[in-house]
């Protein structure tokens, strides 16, 4: 555009001239001719409803493809740090038999005989939980004022990344015992038991000897495990949903109180319809084991219930 027609502008927004150029009356001005002329020839901008919908529907069979990849590589990633998990607790009770000669009681009672104590309570100071193990008081009942701190201590190392859990949950008495509906305490979630063998542990006082690794008040070593370490299950998980769980301890009234600390290995991993002491996972295919040498492997959902109830005994051969 010329200079000298700026001088016919008034209105730069709108651009809308008051009058044509000296020698153009009669014929559009030239800016307007091109204004014109950028109407026809602009180019369409934006989707159509049909482009559009196209999208959303190739976005949508993208997300259905990428989504299931997602979440199995996430359980993926959770198994891994579970099984991390239970190679430090088995590291800790290799370091406790080195210096102990054995393993830990599967229940350790103090003097009254109301509250048991949990196999996991000795491996705190092993597990760099120094801070956590200055609380526990196990020659007192759990419901001394003293363990107050420890049944609100919540420790990572126990809890299963891919289980729901609470940090704690509500144990009540056994109904025959119940003398009211208030709870008995609270006590911290944990996933992760000792294997009591392949009798159920919570069948009544006095506590039934069990074929395991951790028993009530008996210290196993690891010369007991006949068909070797490496073939032995000694530690294994179980889901909040089937029973919460708990690494600290139980009071003796306390409903399935000794399942609560031990599991016993009676029918199969992730078994639906079994027993509440049993062992459980929400991983895929089969439930994570320490097994007696310190690795970790997990035990498939199919496997033979004689040869998983033998991998669960300290004694007996592989048939």
């Amino acid at each position: 555009m010329d200079p000298d027609e700026n001088q016919y502008f008034t209105d730069e927004s709108t651009c809308k001239m008051d009058r044509p150029l000296p020698g153009q009356l009669g014929q559009r001005p030239r800016f307007r001719q091109k204004l014109e002329k950028s109407r026809y020839s602009r180019p369409r901008c934006g989707f159509t409803i049909l482009e559009l919908l196209t999208v959303i529907a190739i976005l949508t069979v993208l997300l259905a493809l990428l989504l299931p990849s997602l979440g199995s590589a996430r359980e993926s990633a959770r198994r891994i740090q579970c099984q991390n998990q239970l190679k430090q607790v088995g590291i800790a009770l290799q370091g406790y038999h080195e210096l102990n000669r054995s393993l830990p009681p599967g229940l350790q009672w103090e003097g009254t005989g109301q509250s048991a104590y949990g196999w996991a309570v000795p491996l705190l100071d092993l597990m760099e939980q120094r801070a956590v193990s200055d609380l526990v008081h196990a020659d007192a009942p759990l419901s001394d004022p003293r363990n107050f701190d420890a049944l609100h201590s919540s420790i990572a190392t126990f809890v299963c990344p891919s289980d729901i859990t609470a940090a704690s949950f509500q144990l009540f008495a056994e109904e025959d015992l119940a003398e009211s509906s208030a709870p008995l305490m609270e006590l911290p979630t944990a996933n992760y038991l000792g294997v009591f063998g392949t009798i159920e542990a919570d069948n009544g006082f006095p506590v039934p000897k069990g074929d395991g690794a951790f028993l009530d008040t008996q210290a196993v070593r690891f010369v007991e495990f006949e068909r070797g370490l490496s073939n032995t299950i000694i530690v294994g998980e179980r889901t909040m949903s089937t029973v919460p769980s708990t690494w600290l301890g139980v009071d003796a009234r306390g409903e399935d109180a000794v399942c609560r600390l031990v599991g016993s290995a009676i029918t199969s991993p992730n078994c639906a319809e079994c027993d509440e002491c049993e062992f459980t996972s929400r991983h895929p295919g089969g439930v994570n084991f320490l097994w007696g040498d310190g690795h970790v492997e997990m035990v498939s959902e199919n496997i033979e219930q004689e040869l998983y109830r033998i991998l669960s005994k300290r004694n007996g051969y592989v048939p």
